[in-house]
C-alpha cells in the first residue's frame, strides 16, 4: 500500500512538473544576471586591506576609559576624533539629560605633541596605548576638576567651563600624575624621583631627590609594568596625608644591550632586561609623609629576593596592605603594615604548586577586613576576609569569577563581572555579602564589561556579541538601561554599513583535548561560496598562551572579516594553558610550555581537515607574540601539517625572555633544563619543513630582536625556505595605520602564494 501511494504520488509529481514551462531563455539571463548582481554587491562589500586601518574604525565608535565623576552627575570618557581614530579627546555625558559633548579637544590644547621620552614610549608599550591625544586622565576627589597628562605635562581642566590650565612648562618630561585624595596636591615622577604640586600655591618641590642611575623612586620596574600590570610604584592615603612608594635599584639586573634600528639611524639603549634565571631589581617600601618629607620604610621581611605586587591602603589610612609574592610565584603574602612604625604582620597567605596569578581584586573594608579573591579552589572566586585573615567564601562551583565590580551602598551586595553559565559569555552578577547563588544583571548573549558607580546604584555598561559592535550605555543597577552613551547602532551611517552583506556570523563548538578529556572550545568564520563542491583555504589563527582567550561571543572583528571577505576559512580554538576555565585547565603547562598546547591545536587541526569544505592541502596557521611562539613550536613538531606560517614577534626561547612572565610557569633555567631546551624553537628545528614568514619590530623592547635573528642564522645554516619582514623603529607591536596596511598586505600576499590553488 505505501509503495502504491508512493507511486501515484511520483506520478502526480511528474505530471506537474511536466506541466510547469521550460524558462525561456530571457528569464534564464535575468536569472544569470540578478545572480552576477548579487555576487557583485556581496564582492563590493568586501573588506579592504587599506579601509581596514583608515578612519573612523569599522567598528564604530568605541568610548573608552570610561569613568563616573565622584558626584555620579557625569561620565568621562575618550574618544577618537572621526578623521583620526588614532587621536583620543576628553567627552563627557550629563547623567541628568543624556547630553553628550566633547569636554577636551587634545589638538587645541597641544597642536604637536613631539617626540615623546623614552620613559613614556616604554609605559605606552607595556600598557598597550597605541593611540596619541590625550591617553588617561583623573577625577579630583571634589568632582571639580580633570587631570590629563599631555605632551610630558598635565592640564587640570575645569568641568564646568572647560577650561584647561597647564601646570608644568618644563623641559622635563614628567609621568604617572595623580591628584591626591584631599584634591590640594598632584603628584608626578620627574627624572627618576616623585614631586608634588600644590594647585593653590603653584609650588613644585621634590619629596625624593635620591633617584639617578639604576635608582628610582615611585617608579614601577620593567617586570611589574610588563607582567604584573602594575604601571605605578607610588600610591597616596585616602586622607592625602602620605603617600606609599617604592624605590627600586635595578644594579642587580642584566644590562641587555637593545639596539634600536630606525631608518634614520641606529640607537643602542643598554636596558635593565632581567632574563629568567638572573637577578632582579631589589625594591623597598617607604611610607612619605606629604607636608613634612618624613620616611618609613615598610618591613618586606628578610627575603630580598621577591617581587612586590600589589599595594593598598585601608580606608582609614592606618594601614598599609601589600601583596608580596616569593621569587617562585607560588606564595602570596598580604601584608599589614603600620605607615607610623614601618612594622608588618602577614593578614592572608595563598600557595599552589604551581604558580599564583595576580588580580586587582582586594577591596578593604570598613571592618578593616577586605574582599579578595582566590584560586585555592582551582576556580577563582570571591572571598570576605576578617581583620585576623578568616577567609570566607561568597561565591563557588566549577566557573571562573573574572573581577570584583564594586559594593553597593550598604555594603551587603558584591558585584562581579564572570562567566557563571557560559565561558563565551561574560556578565555582570550580584552575590550577598553573606554569600549565595549569584544573580546575573546583564542580558544578552555575548560580552559585557561594567563599570560601577559611587554606592553601586549604576553602571556603565559595554555590551557586544558577534554581530554587534560594542554599545554603551548608563544602567541602573538591575540592568535596566537609563541611556546611551554610545549607541553604535549598525544603521546606514556606520561605518561598518557597506559591508554588512558580507558579515559572517561565526560558528562555535566544543571537541576534546588531546589528554581525551578536556573539552575545548573553537570558533569559525566560514565563506558561503566554501562547499564540499568547492572547499576553501584555511587559516588557523593562534595565540595559545595563559591569561588570553580568544574565542568568545564578542563582536567578531572587521580583521577576522578579512578573512574570510579573501576567501579564507577562520579558526581559532582556546588550548589548554589558556585563560577563563580554571586554573588547573591553566596550569597544564607548567614546566612544559609550548608541548600540550601544540598537542591541542593539532586536535584542532585534525577537525579543521575533516569539515568538506575546506581544502586539507591549504591549510595556514598565523599568531603573534606568544602567538608567534605557538606557530613555530608546532609547525615544528608537526612536520608538513601546515602549508604555510606566519610567526610575528615570536619567542624562541624562554631563556631570553623576563623573569617573573617566564618564571612563573617555566621556573627558573637552572631548576627546569629539560623544560626550557624542549619549550625552545631551537630543540625542534629538524622538523622544520612548513614554509615560515618571520615579522618582527626592529626596536621590539619585550620580545626582543634576537628572539628572530638567532632563527634567521640557525634556518639559514640549514638553507632553509623561510621569508622575513622587519619593521624598523617599531617595538613588539606595529601600530602606526600606514605600516598595518604594509604588515597586513604582506601576511595576505605570502597567504595568497603559498596557499593559492596552482
Amino acid at each position: 500500500m505505501r509503495f502504491a501511494t508512493s507511486a501515484v504520488l511520483t506520478s502526480i509529481l511528474a505530471l506537474s512538473a511536466c506541466a510547469q514551462p521550460a524558462p525561456t531563455a530571457a528569464e534564464r539571463a535575468e536569472a544569470a544576471a540578478q545572480a552576477r548582481e548579487a555576487e557583485e554587491r556581496r564582492r563590493a562589500a568586501d573588506i579592504t586591506i587599506e579601509r581596514l586601518f583608515a578612519s573612523p574604525s569599522l567598528s564604530g565608535s568605541s568610548p573608552r576609559s570610561l569613568q563616573f565623576s565622584p558626584d555620579g552627575s557625569r561620565v568621562t570618557f575618550l574618544r577618537p576624533k572621526e578623521e583620526n581614530r588614532t587621536v583620543l579627546d576628553l567627552w563627557a555625558m550629563d547623567v541628568a539629560d543624556g547630553r553628550t559633548y566633547q569636554l577636551v579637544d587634545s589638538r587645541v590644547l597641544v597642536p604637536d605633541e613631539g617626540e615623546l621620552s623614552e620613559e613614556e614610549i616604554q609605559f605606552r608599550e607595556r600598557a598597550r596605548i597605541s593611540s596619541s591625544g590625550i591617553v588617561t586622565y583623573q577625577w579630583d576627589e571634589g568632582g571639580q576638576a580633570i587631570l590629563a597628562p599631555l605632551a610630558g605635562d598635565v592640564f587640570y581642566i575645569d568641568v564646568e567651563t572647560g577650561e584647561a590650565e597647564r601646570l608644568l612648562e618644563t623641559e622635563a618630561f614628567e609621568t604617572d600624575f595623580k591628584v591626591s585624595p584631599d584634591g590640594t596636591h598632584v603628584s608626578f615622577i620627574r627624572d627618576q624621583n616623585l614631586w608634588v604640586y600644590d594647585l593653590e600655591t603653584g609650588e613644585e618641590r621634590a619629596l625624593t631627590t635620591e633617584g639617578s642611575g639604576p635608582v628610582s623612586w615611585g617608579v614601577a620596574e620593567f617586570v611589574a609594568q610588563e607582567e604584573m600590570r602594575r604601571y605605578t610604584g607610588y600610591w597616596w592615603s585616602p586622607d592625602g596625608a602620605k603617600i606609599a612608594l617604592t624605590r627600586i635599584d635595578e644594579t642587580p639586573e642584566e644590562i641587555v644591550p637593545r639596539f634600536g634600528i630606525n631608518a634614520e639611524g641606529v640607537t643602542v639603549t643598554d636596558q635593565r632586561y632581567p632574563r629568567a634565571g638572573t637577578p632582579n631589581a631589589l625594591i623597598e617600601l617607604h611610607v612619605i609623609d606629604v607636608e613634612t618629607g618624613e620616611r618609613t620604610q615598610v618591613d618586606l621581611g628578610e627575603e630580598a629576593d621577591i617581587y612586590l605586587a600589589r599595594v593598598n591602603w585601608g580606608v582609614d589610612s592606618q594601614t598599609v596592605y601589600v601583596q608580596r609574592q616569593n621569587r617562585e610565584q607560588t606564595v602570596l603574602d598580604i601584608m599589614a603594615a603600620d605607615p607610623a612604625s614601618g612594622t608588618s604582620d602577614i593578614v592572608l597567605t595563598e600557595t599552589a604548586p604551581t604558580w599564583i596569578n595576580l588580580t586587582y581584586d582586594f577591596r578593604a573594608l570598613d571592618d578593616g577586613g577586605f574582599l579578595w579573591t582566590s584560586e585555592r579552589t582551582g576556580f577563582r572566586h570571591i572571598y570576605r576576609v576578617s581583620p585576623d585573615g578568616e577567609a570566607r567564601a561568597l561565591t563557588s562551583a566549577d566557573w571562573v569569577v573574572d573581577q570584583i565590580t564594586g559594593l553597593s551602598e550598604d555594603g551587603e551586595t558584591v558585584y562581579f563581572e564572570g562567566w557563571v553559565d557560559d565561558p563565551l559569555q561574560r556578565h555582570l552578577y550580584a552575590v550577598p555579602m553573606s554569600g549565595g547563588d549569584p544573580i546575573q544583571i546583564t542580558s544578552g548573549e555575548g560580552w559585557w564589561s561594567a563599570g560601577l558607580g559611587q554606592g553601586g546604584s549604576a553602571f556603565i555598561g559595554t555590551y557586544s556579541d558577534p554581530d554587534t559592535p560594542s554599545q554603551t550605555g548608563l544602567y541602573a543597577i538591575d540592568g535596566e538601561r537609563i541611556a546611551w552613551i554610545e549607541e553604535n547602532a549598525l544603521n546606514e551611517d556606520h561605518p561598518y554599513f557597506p559591508h554588512l552583506d558580507s558579515h559572517l556570523t561565526p560558528e562555535f563548538g566544543t571537541l576534546t583535548a588531546a589528554d581525551g578529556e578536556t573539552e575545548l572550545y573553537w570558533e569559525m568564520l566560514r565563506p558561503e561560496h566554501c562547499t564540499a563542491a568547492s572547499p576553501c583555504p584555511a587559516i588557523v589563527q593562534v595565540y595559545g598562551g595563559p591569561h588570553v582567550q580568544t574565542v568568545t561571543k564578542g563582536w567578531t572583528s572587521p580583521r577576522e572579516q578579512l578573512f574570510a571577505d579573501r576567501g579564507y576559512v577562520l579558526f581559532k580554538l582556546d588550548n589548554r594553558g589558556s585563560w577563563n576555565r580554571g586554573h588547573g585547565f591553566e596550569a597544564v603547562i607548567h614546566d612544559q610550555m609550548g608541548i600540550p598546547e601544540v598537542a591541542d591545536q593539532l586536535e584542532g587541526l585534525a577537525f579543521l581537515e575533516a569539515q568538506d569544505f575546506v581544502d586539507a592541502d591549504r591549510i595556514g596557521l598565523w599568531g603573534w607574540s606568544y602567538g608567534g611562539y605557538m606557530t613555530l613550536m608546532t609547525t615544528l613538531q608537526a612536520p608538513g601539517a601546515f602549508e604555510a606560517a606566519v610567526a610575528g614577534a615570536p619567542v624562541t626561547d624562554w631563556a631570553l625572555y623576563d623573569t617573573h612572565y617566564t618564571e612563573r610557569y617555566m621556573d627558573t633555567p637552572q631548576a627546569n633544563p629539560d623544560g626550557y631546551e624542549q619549550g625552545s624553537a631551537f630543540a625542534h628545528l629538524d622538523g622544520y619543513e612548513t614554509p615560515t614568514l618571520l615579522i618582527h619590530g626592529m626596536a621590539d623592547d619585550n620580545v626582543t630582536f634576537d628572539h628572530t635573528t638567532r632563527l634567521m642564522a640557525e634556518l639559514q645554516e640549514r638553507n632553509a625556505d623561510f621569508e622575513l619582514m622587519t619593521y624598523p623603529g617599531q617595538r613588539h607591536g606595529v601600530r602606526p595605520p600606514p605600516l598595518q596596511v604594509h604588515l597586513w598586505t604582506t601576511i595576505f600576499g605570502f597567504f595568497d602564494e603559498r596557499l593559492g590553488e596552482e
